[in-house]
């Protein structure tokens, strides 16, 4: 395997993959090169919305494929946003009115718990029976005042307490090495490295 589509049109997350798939010899390419369609993402759950992306850009490519569903999910907030953590503020999709939406949420909570979550898909097909399922968490608290220029989504909000520093201040090697993707996708390659698809 030396080439996979990535079920995704989000910039920062097909840096953040390639840049771990490169020195494996994987060449992750952005499903917007094969025009894959919008995929419907109706469920209540990462992996649910993530198996569906993957195997829909699988069809499309007529390559294996990679998805990623992710999201921030708040203690005080039961959870939330969640799946809907690209759209919390509705569409279309913003960054900037997503963090708005979230600190106004938080604005009379003293539990600022919240962990982002990513789980990644791997199909070798559009109808693979056996889908690779890996699963990464990154844990932190919400701040009110952004800090750092780098990630995106939520990361300037998002502080990481081992390191004092906002997902947004942390260099991308240092991401990469603790953020929820980063721990999801060496799950994910040990497992395709256990069932002999990747050298």
């Amino acid at each position: 395997m030396s080439k996979l589509v990535i079920a995704s049109g989000n910039a920062g997350k097909l840096r953040e993959i390639a840049r771990i798939l490169a020195p494996l010899g994987i060449e992750a390419v952005p499903q917007s090169q094969f025009n894959v369609p919008d995929c419907p993402e109706p469920y209540v759950t990462f992996v649910e919305n993530c198996l569906a992306k993957a195997r829909h850009a699988s069809l499309h490519s007529g390559l294996p494929a990679l998805a990623d569903d992710s999201g921030i999910c708040v203690e005080a907030l039961g959870g939330a946003p969640g799946v809907q953590s690209a759209r919390y503020a509705g569409e279309p999709k913003s960054d900037d009115r997503n963090n708005d939406k979230l600190i106004a949420a938080l604005a009379n909570e003293t539990n600022r718990r919240a962990h982002y979550t990513c789980v990644m898909v791997y199909v070798r097909h559009p109808d693979d029976p056996e889908p690779v399922i890996a699963e990464g968490r990154w844990f932190g608290e919400i701040i009110d005042t952004p800090r750092g220029e780098g990630g995106f989504g939520y990361d300037p909000y998002f502080l990481v307490p081992e390191f004092g520093k906002t997902g947004a201040e942390l260099d991308a090697d240092t991401k990469n090495s603790i953020s929820h993707r980063g721990k999801a996708l060496r799950d994910l390659v040990d497992q395709l490295r256990q069932l002999n698809r990747i050298g």
